[in-house]
Formats: structure tokens, sequence, C-alpha cells
């Protein structure tokens, strides 16, 4: 009797036995749903590229290769948030400003900021509290709070952009 030697998947094959796992593992490192379904579809381009066997192993190297376009990805993301940070920065800072006036600003526009979202950004930057020990505090969820908090730094974005325009 011969032994059977295994044969290489198809890409169809492969796809079919491990998408759902695959992408149920980029859910659980955190990728959002549209991020989970770009990083599945780039795992399989990288697993057919190099050729994975039809073995047990096959769901293994997939979760790594996933993993590996996740934390990249990840690595990409930090960096391009960093870089609009900055240059938001340098849009308000000019060569004869020493940041004084945006400082100015910036301590005007919080003045205007009334009731919980002046107090949520104190917290948060003035006295170090955790998301969570304001939320609690404020009887809110996390989440609630974390708007609030998207809120309150739009309106002084929105300030800080008509004090100096």
């Amino acid at each position: 009797m011969a032994l059977l030697q295994p044969t290489t998947p198809t890409l169809d094959e492969l796809v079919a036995a491990h998408q759902n796992a695959v992408w149920r593992y980029l859910r659980a490192l955190g990728a959002r749903p549209g991020v989970a379904d770009e990083l599945l579809q780039e795992t399989f381009v990288v697993a057919w590229q190099k050729g994975v066997p039809a073995t047990a192993a096959a769901g293994a190297f997939l979760r790594g290769v996933a993993r590996h376009l996740w934390l990249r990805a990840q690595r990409a993301w930090h960096r391009r948030r960093e870089t609009a940070i900055a240059d938001a920065v340098d849009t308000m800072w000019t060569e004869d400003d020493d940041g004084d006036d945006a400082v100015q600003a910036l301590r005007e526009c919080l003045q205007r900021l009334q009731g919980r979202s002046r107090e949520a950004l104190e917290q948060m930057y003035r006295d170090g509290r955790s998301r969570r020990q304001i939320a609690t505090a404020f009887g809110m969820k996390e989440n609630g709070l974390k708007m609030l908090l998207q809120r309150a730094r739009a309106a002084l974005r929105e300030c800080m952009n008509r004090s100096r325009g």
C-alpha cells in the first residue's frame, strides 16, 4: 500500500478551511471588522505566495501572518496619527511665534468650555486621571466619557481655529 502525500490546497480550499478562524483571531486582536476584512485578504495573499501546505500547521501559519500584518498596521496607524498631530502643531505654530499665542488661545478657549466637558479635560490632562476613574466619578460608562472628551477636544479645536484665523 502506497503512502499518500498531502497535496497543496487550492486557494479556495485554503480560504474555506481557515477564513472564519483567522477573521475571528484578527477581531480578538482588536481589529475592527473592516480592518479585519482587509487583513484577512492580505493574509491569504501572503499564504498563497508562500505556498502553505495542507497540514494542521496551516492554521498556525495563517494566524502568525495575520498577527504580523495587524501589528504592522498598528505601527503604521500610530505613525500616521503622530504625523497628523505634528502637522496640526506646525499649522498652528509660525516661525515668529514661540507658542505663547497658542497657549493663550487654548486657555481662553478652555475658559469658554463649560460643565462636564471642561471638568473631564481638566481631570484627564491636569490631574492625570484615567478615563475609567473619570467615568466612575461622573457616573458614566467609559465609552460615554470617551465621546464627551472627543466632543470637548473638537470644540477646543474649533475655538482655537476661530481665534487664530
